[in-house]
């Protein structure tokens, strides 16, 4: 198949994203990850029965190392290929062809949706210093001569803007018309850097860190990096569930979480046969697949606010707060999904994205010398994407289940928290099965 014929059906509809030739047992599959989690939930029952985690946890790396990681020469580095990146995006999205061989929905959909997290997971909330848009506000700050942390209130929004603007986002991708377009794809970029003009000028700098919808992302899912650091500012080493456990659930963190998981999750239902011929029977397709969005999120907030409740009153504790509480512990599951569904598109698509960037305009220039690149085949061999999907879902809950379990060690009595995290371990098999279905039904 050419390549531009791939891009088409890759870019809008994730072709790649899903395979129904995975060489796994349905049902063996299920009953592993539920033994799995039981067997995780009775062996955090019985070895940890208080909490473990402090901020001042990790293997310190050497100084040299912190000083490289640290220096103005990697982070101007970086911000700089971030400039560059940006502008030729820009170049492309202003004057290039709107076509399939664009490179811009590819960036957008590909690599800042799924490759900026998967990178955030490994090295940390990258997209601090990458974002542009921080040095957009910085700039525009230095022009009006006010302090980049001047703000127009003192009204506190938590990342309730942030939830908000993911769950646009995710339309966009998933469910908006002609969203690869050039007029679809230069109205969303305008869109959004005048809200985070807007943002950053009311709320300053904060509003990157509780606003900006990818900035949010990458902190959160660099909640789960090994790369972390402790409070002296030293980098270190430690456990994924480290970060996530240490995260309080401030104000919109569980809607924006809910929005993480239920994204993705809708994204899988989306590819069933029978959901695709409800939708295609409707009056109104794009409405009801917006609804279904929207409810499918809906759907994963409700379900920990009601497992929650539920164990307050198990743990005879107040339900007051406990599900924003908790609401880190869905960090880990929304991760292993976004691996899960997205690991083909992202190996594979991500290799298309840097040939398409080497031709800009459209004019069959190849200014990168990455206009023949060949994309790798082997990493979405039918075995490889089984095995990864299979393991990055349960893997999620896994580390979901330890950290509602650090969670619900600092907020109920030790000696009901086992039988208090009950419901929670019955919705973690839920989401499991629910999860594994939606993946075989793609």
């Amino acid at each position: 198949m050419p390549f531009a014929d791939l891009a088409v059906l890759v870019a809008p509809a994730h072709g790649v994203g899903s395979r129904q030739d995975l060489p796994l047992p349905f049902a063996a599959l299920v009953i592993g990850a539920a033994l799995a989690l039981l067997a995780s939930f009775v062996a955090l029952g019985v070895l940890w029965r208080e909490p473990r985690l402090r901020e001042d946890d990790g293997w310190a790396l050497p100084h040299g190392i912190q000083d490289v990681l640290d220096s103005r020469w990697t982070r101007g580095v970086a911000t700089m290929l971030s400039f560059l990146l940006t502008a030729w995006v820009l170049l492309a999205l202003v004057a290039g062809r709107d076509d399939a061989n664009n490179p811009v929905p590819s960036v957008v959909y590909v690599w800042l949706w799924v490759g900026m997290p998967a990178l955030s997971m490994l090295l940390g909330p990258v997209w601090v210093v990458l974002n542009p848009l921080r040095w957009l506000h910085r700039g525009l700050s230095r022009v009006a001569r006010i302090s980049p942390d001047f703000t127009l209130t003192d009204l506190t929004v938590g990342h309730w803007p942030a939830a908000a603007l993911l769950l646009a986002f995710t339309w966009l991708e998933l469910i908006a018309d002609d969203r690869t377009s050039q007029p679809v794809m230069r109205l969303a970029v305008g869109f959004f850097v005048l809200v985070s003009v807007i943002g950053s000028l009311v709320l300053g700098r904060a509003w990157f860190r509780q606003g900006d919808p990818f900035e949010v992302l990458s902190h959160l899912y660099g909640r789960l990096s090994p790369l972390g650091r402790r409070p002296d500012g030293r980098l270190v080493l430690r456990t994924p569930v480290h970060g996530a456990s240490l995260l309080d659930g401030g104000r919109g963190l569980l809607a924006t979480t809910a929005v993480m998981l239920g994204g993705t999750a809708y994204d899988s239902l989306s590819g069933d046969i029978r959901y695709a011929a409800w939708v295609q029977s409707s009056s109104a397709p794009g409405l009801f697949r917006s609804l279904t969005l929207v409810g499918v999120c809906l759907l994963v907030a409700g379900a920990m606010h009601a497992a929650a409740a539920l164990s307050a009153s198990l743990a005879r504790v107040s339900p007051r707060g406990f599900a924003a509480r908790l609401a880190p512990s869905l960090i880990p599951i929304a991760a292993g999904y976004l691996v899960a569904h997205y690991w083909s598109l992202l190996v594979y698509q991500g290799q298309i994205t840097l040939r398409l960037l080497s031709d800009p305009l459209g004019t069959g220039a190849d200014w990168l010398g990455t206009g023949g690149l060949t994309p790798n085949q082997a990493l979405i061999a039918p075995t490889v994407v089984a095995v990864v999907q299979a393991g990055a879902i349960v893997t999620g809950h896994v580390l979901g289940l330890v950290v509602a379990h650090e969670h619900a060690l600092h907020l109920v009595d030790r000696r009901h928290a086992v039988v208090g995290q009950l419901p929670l371990m019955v919705l973690m098999v839920l989401y499991t099965v629910g999860g594994l279905s939606l993946l075989f039904a793609g």
